[in-house]
């Protein structure tokens, strides 16, 4: 064993040893024999020793699920930031967001004046097929009251539940109470945030995961868009955190050659495994740019990092996350999980993505954060990139090393972002609330408009809009009367988004946000 693995166990070996001293302790001083309690656990490593003569002698009841669980946190802490411990109730959410589906009603939702309200029906979706429609709000479930409720959990609880089997809903809409009949169904949790053409030949694809059902979704829109005429692609990989890595190389296979190289993994205990593109792509041709940030990891760095190393891609932003530690999940005799870090991601060229975790998994989730404070996010760092290993691809392109994917053309983050007063907007989701709000008592007023470039290019807000917005935000206790130009332009931007969301869904919500977005802009204009 190492020095490093010495200093970093030596914490957890010493708590152990304390325990057991003070249980050896205790019992000499009580003038009693020790070897019959030992004897009991003999054959069991420290740990096992510790938890069964805590479950033998300890003075009052222990929940030795609960400290077994948080024994296993802990020397998971020691060993890298991405293996963590799955406890069994928190299992089927996570499996729903990596197969891509879950069971229930189709709403999206949220609680205005202690009442649910609905901001968006799934089409084609069960509620869609009961007759539910945006600004419905629900009274009842079942027999449980929806009125007065503080926080969604409760009402989700409600209303997902096993596909073909009935939630009886009690409804307001205009003044009027009707109850509607819903079979839960299976519900898409969709991979694409928006699929759009820009122009008669460019496309945009967003894409949000990297689940089970992504290469699948995401063959569709591609055809979609080509069916359209597009030439060209901006394929926006932005907060994207990644996912299945078999999805990722399905993926980069459309937009290059067979037999190239898209990634590989190594690790101690797993020999290289080398994944090459199979099969002629639907893309091969044609300009592609790709959209990062420092929310874009792991199999979104695969992506980008494969495309990048073969000179198919212009990445376009900023150095994404730099997870590059691959995790294999095992599932453990009480249906909890562990997700252990087995091997690690290249590049074609050999590029490690992850970047470093030395000096522990604290300073590790600051990176990011460090980022924005050392001004890295806002203009380029090359006296860093200088420190890194450098690469050259065949066209002769300079990439670098380790600490994620780092862009070949660089935008600087908007520090509008981090105004507090728009932070307060969204923590209290006023913005959300106000958009909401507006849609409900313009509704006639916005229908005229067929898409969201029509919305985009036709609509202003009307003069009162702002005075509006100040009185709507005093009721949160958020002040806006003296907020300078560059917030108030981000905030009604914003809300024109949502707006939209409601209107036209995903999609609707993007183009709008696209329409004012730098980085988006300096992606577009790489398009040749």
């Amino acid at each position: 064993m190492n020095n490093k693995k010495i200093q970093t166990l030596l914490p957890l070996y010493f708590s152990i040893a304390v325990i057991i001293g003070m249980f050896v302790g205790y019992k000499l001083h009580s003038n009693m024999p020790t070897a019959k309690s030992f004897f009991n656990v003999s054959g069991k490593n420290k740990m096992e020793e510790v938890i069964e003569l805590i479950k033998q002698r300890y003075v009052d009841p222990v929940n030795i699920d609960s400290i077994s669980e948080i024994g296993i946190v802990n020397v998971l802490e020691t060993l890298d930031p991405h293996s963590v411990y799955i406890p069994t109730v928190s299992i089927k959410e996570m499996n729903e967001d990596l197969e891509g589906k879950f069971e229930g009603i189709g709403v999206e939702f949220n609680i205005f004046n202690d009442t649910v309200h609905v901001l968006a029906v799934l089409p084609n979706g069960p509620s869609f097929k009961a007759g539910l429609k945006v600004g419905d709000k629900i009274l009842f479930v079942n027999d449980s009251v929806a009125i007065g409720l503080k926080e969604t959990d409760k009402f989700k609880s409600w209303v997902k539940g096993p596909g073909g089997t009935e939630v009886n809903l009690k409804i307001e809409r205009e003044k009027k109470i009707l109850t509607k009949t819903v079979v839960r169904g299976t519900i898409p949790v969709t991979s694409i945030d928006a699929s759009y053409m820009i122009d008669s030949e460019k496309g945009y694809i967003r894409l949000n995961r990297f689940s089970g059902s992504t290469y699948e979704e995401f063959m569709k829109e591609l055809e979609d868009l080509k069916a359209k005429g597009m030439q060209r692609l901006v394929l926006d990989l932005r907060d994207n955190g990644g996912g299945i890595l078999d999805e990722a190389v399905d993926i980069a296979d459309e937009f290059i050659g067979d037999n190239e190289m898209i990634v590989y993994t190594e690790g101690k205990s797993n020999p290289r495994k080398d994944y090459y593109s199979k099969r002629p792509g639907m893309f091969e041709k044609g300009n592609l740019i790709i959209l990062m940030n420092e929310g874009s990891a792991s199999a979104s760095e695969v992506l980008a990092g494969a495309l990048q190393d073969l000179d198919r891609a212009t990445v376009v932003g900023r150095r994404s996350f730099g997870k590059g530690l691959v995790q294999e999940q095992y599932t453990l005799s009480d249906g909890s999980a562990l997700r252990l870090t087995t091997a690690r991601y290249y590049t074609p060229l050999g590029r490690s993505i992850q970047k470093s975790y030395e000096n522990g998994n604290e300073e590790y989730k600051k990176e990011v954060i460090n980022r924005f404070h050392n001004q890295e996010d806002q203009k380029t760092d090359t006296s860093k990139a200088s420190q890194l290993k450098t690469y050259k691809t065949a066209a002769g392109k300079k990439l670098y090393g380790g600490g994620g994917i780092w862009p070949d053309v660089f935008v600087g983050l908007d520090t509008t972002y981090f105004d507090t007063t728009i932070n307060k907007f969204y923590l209290k989701n006023t913005v959300g609330n106000f958009a909401y709000k507006f849609y409900i008592n313009n509704r006639s007023l916005l229908q005229k408009y067929k898409n969201a470039n029509e919305f985009i290019n036709g609509y202003q807000f009307p003069a009162n809009f702002f005075e509006s917005l100040i009185q709507f935000a005093k009721k949160d206790s958020i002040q806006i009367t003296n907020i300078n130009t560059p917030s108030r332009d981000f905030l009604q931007t914003r809300i024109k988004a949502l707006v939209a969301r409601i209107i036209w869904g995903e999609t609707g919500y993007y183009q709008v946000l696209n329409s004012e977005d730098a980085l988006y802009k300096t992606g577009v204009g790489q398009l040749k």
